[in-house]
């Protein structure tokens, strides 16, 4: 009876990963087409803060640790990790003034578009971390990396509870609730949520 129990489970969660990837694309492909003018006038807009490269990228870790390249438009200041990687704080000075309000608005994060295009993240899940705070947060939280057995997200059920406003055991356990009551009521509540913290900028930095 386990073995056909774990078989059936097994098959929905097949049939959620395949239906939830045509969601992801098609999403995507819908986002990028209706936001590609904001994009490309924030592209321009970081430009002309101070003449560098408007849009980066960074390597986090995604499904399984593999490491990816996520694509983010320029928040912060040219070269703002030079000095080492920090984990972002309230007031950093490193933002810039039009980085505090992409952040806010998360318009920064479109470019991730292109990543849940290429299938290395999802439109919904725990958000990709720096290997950096792996490392760092799994001296006193060990199992921190069980948030990897899924695809990270564009957002996810720890980014509307709290974001960064949050301790990083905290979001490991937001993490987790999602992981094991992964579904499509879940997900829907997390998209919904998700339009209500875009407008008000909760657990931005």
């Amino acid at each position: 009876m386990k073995i056909k129990r774990g078989f059936r489970r097994a098959m929905i969660l097949f049939k959620y990963n395949s239906l939830k990837r045509i969601f992801d694309i098609v999403f995507s492909l819908i986002l990028l087409l209706v936001t590609s003018p904001i994009l490309v006038l924030s592209l321009v807009i970081v430009y002309l803060q101070d003449f560098k490269e408007p849009l980066f990228s960074q390597k986090r870790l995604g499904l399984n640790n593999k490491v990816i390249k996520i694509y983010k438009i320029r928040s912060m200041v040219h070269n703002a990790e030079e000095n080492g990687v920090k984990w972002t704080s309230a007031n950093d000075l490193r933002i810039t003034w039009f980085g505090k309000f992409i952040r806010k608005t998360r318009i920064d994060e479109i470019p991730q578009l292109f990543n849940v295009l290429k299938g290395e993240m999802s439109i919904i899940g725990p958000r990709p971390e720096l290997e950096f705070f792996y490392n760092e947060f799994e001296k006193n939280i060990p199992n921190f990396r069980d948030r990897l057995v899924v695809k990270p997200g564009l957002t996810g059920w720890a980014q509307i509870n709290g974001g960064y406003n949050i301790t990083p055991q905290k979001k490991l356990d937001l993490d987790l609730y999602y992981i094991k009551n992964i579904g499509y009521k879940l997900e829907v509540k997390i998209f919904l949520k998700t339009i209500k913290v875009i407008f008000t900028g909760d657990g931005a930095r």
